[in-house]
């Protein structure tokens, strides 16, 4: 079964016709439906149909990529310098105006587990930091050495 170039049917032909036909036409002969019976085959520009369906399926990914947001995780220490707490706040405000979640988060080493409110107050000023674009979604909980807080864009 041919399809012309147009969308038009053109009947079951050999395939060397329906290739004479293509050649004559100046375009390519591509198998759209190999299992069938007969077989589909179509006469297009094979390059343009090429550029079209990697452009289709980037598209897909761009929207799925925008349905599935991310938990973008920012790590902290107890005694992380202003410069840096800026930085990290900075980058989680971009994050949190693309829609994405954010996991701030602590883990404490050695003797820094004998000042976990150091911890909670590094968190809390993180989300005090963030709080024009954010909500809490989780408060500061401590797990072990870890010591986390999540945000979540506000809509």
């Amino acid at each position: 079964m041919v399809i012309g170039p147009n969308g038009e049917q053109m009947g079951i032909k050999s395939l060397k016709d329906a290739q004479t036909i293509a050649n004559f036409a100046g375009l390519d002969l591509v198998l759209m439906n190999g299992s069938g019976t007969p077989a589909v085959g179509k006469i297009m520009d094979y390059n343009k149909f090429r550029y079209e369906k990697k452009k289709k399926q980037k598209e897909a990914t761009k929207k799925q990529r925008e349905t599935n947001k991310e938990l973008k995780e920012y790590r902290l220490s107890p005694g992380i310098d202003t410069h840096d707490f800026d930085t990290r706040v900075r980058n989680a405000r971009e994050y949190l105006e693309k829609g994405h979640k954010i996991r701030g988060f602590i883990r404490f080493k050695g003797r820094q587990m004998s000042h976990p409110e150091l911890g909670r107050e590094v968190l809390q000023k993180f989300a005090e930091n963030l709080s024009d674009v954010s909500m809490v979604e989780t408060a500061v909980k401590q797990e072990g050495r870890n010591m986390f807080i999540i945000l979540a864009p506000k809509k």
